[in-house]
């Protein structure tokens, strides 16, 4: 058995979640653009999570959170709430591992992400897209099968799991001064930070969020928890609040969060799939958007951008 993380992840602890994870993920690749680094007036860092397995940066976490269940809580299998990618990831690894999946997805969820986690062989039952209907089909699934619950982002395994996209990126890029990754529940924001403090000091990190889905840009400038109310924004990915966990880390270790209108979004989302031929989806777009409409403070600056994943419904493009 693998003791479980229950406190904030040490140095070590994302040291070991990496090296626990690495036989089953894929190290994506970092690229950069002459033509973006040109609109930017910066170096940009493009870290692809978009090329990891099932297409998103959550198949770090959710592997990691699965490979430290105890043999008892594995016996019945796993079961998360998730729009889509946290699903498939954890609907991935639960297969890769011979456990039973149950996914709990709002009726809303991109047909895609849906017919994705059907195919890694998932259970999967839908609910009203709210967050009281998630968890409460969440808690009959686990009264009905015994399954081990797994959050999409607040919980210190799947956090330490997240963070090991940033450590890959601080070892392949040397000296940068921001790295800059999108925030919804600020599983992948409060890693990132982690690893920075931890791997590279001297780097800032800046949360990237859509305007009509802002709690953690309220929640960092008033320094108390603000709920996700009413979110309007083409960022699926992004519409959820943070969690106690993740809310504490963002405060103490983010240095700033900053938001971009759906417009601009989309812009920099079309940029990408134009001058670099890259798929990626809306939310992980949010960060060139905001390097793209701070100038000021990003020109001349070595940045790194997590691009966290490319599912997108090709039927329903927003440009």
């Amino acid at each position: 058995m693998t003791k479980s993380i229950d406190a904030i992840p040490t140095k070590e602890e994302i040291a070991n979640a990496h090296e626990r994870i690495s036989s089953f993920i894929h190290r994506a690749p970092v690229l950069s653009n002459q033509t973006m680094n040109g609109l930017a007036g910066a170096e940009l860092f493009f870290k692809c999570e978009n090329f990891q397995k099932v297409g998103a940066f959550k198949f770090r976490g959710a592997t990691n959170a699965i490979l430290q269940l105890s043999e008892d809580e594995k016996r019945n299998g796993v079961v998360t709430h998730s729009s889509g990618n946290h699903a498939q990831a954890l609907s991935l690894a639960a297969k890769f591992n011979g456990l039973s999946a149950y996914i709990v997805m709002p009726n809303n969820a991109p047909i895609p992400k849906r017919k994705a986690v059907a195919g890694y062989g998932a259970e999967i039952v839908l609910c009203e897209p709210t967050l009281e209907a998630r968890e409460a089909a969440a808690k009959k699934v686990i009264e009905r099968t015994g399954a081990a619950f797994i959050h999409p982002f607040n919980d210190y395994r799947v956090i330490a799991g997240a963070a090991t996209a940033a450590k890959e990126l601080i070892e392949d890029c040397d000296n940068l001064d921001y790295i800059i990754a999108p925030v919804g529940g600020g599983g992948l924001l409060s890693g990132t930070a982690l690893t920075a403090k931890y791997f590279s000091p001297q780097t800032k990190v800046v949360g990237a969020e859509p305007e009509g889905a802002n709690d953690a840009f309220l929640t960092f400038k008033s320094g108390e928890f603000v709920p996700q109310n009413n979110p309007n924004t083409v960022c699926d990915g992004l519409r959820t609040s943070l969690g106690d966990k993740t809310f504490r880390i963002i405060l103490d270790h983010v240095n700033d969060v900053m938001t971009a209108n759906d417009d601009e979004i989309i812009q920099a989302m079309r940029l990408v799939w134009e001058r670099m031929k890259i798929i990626i989806e809306p939310s992980c777009a949010v960060t060139l958007a905001v390097v793209l409409k701070n100038p000021e403070i990003f020109r001349d600056k070595r940045i790194g951008l997590i691009l966290t994943g490319g599912n997108v419904d090709l039927e329903k493009l927003p440009f």
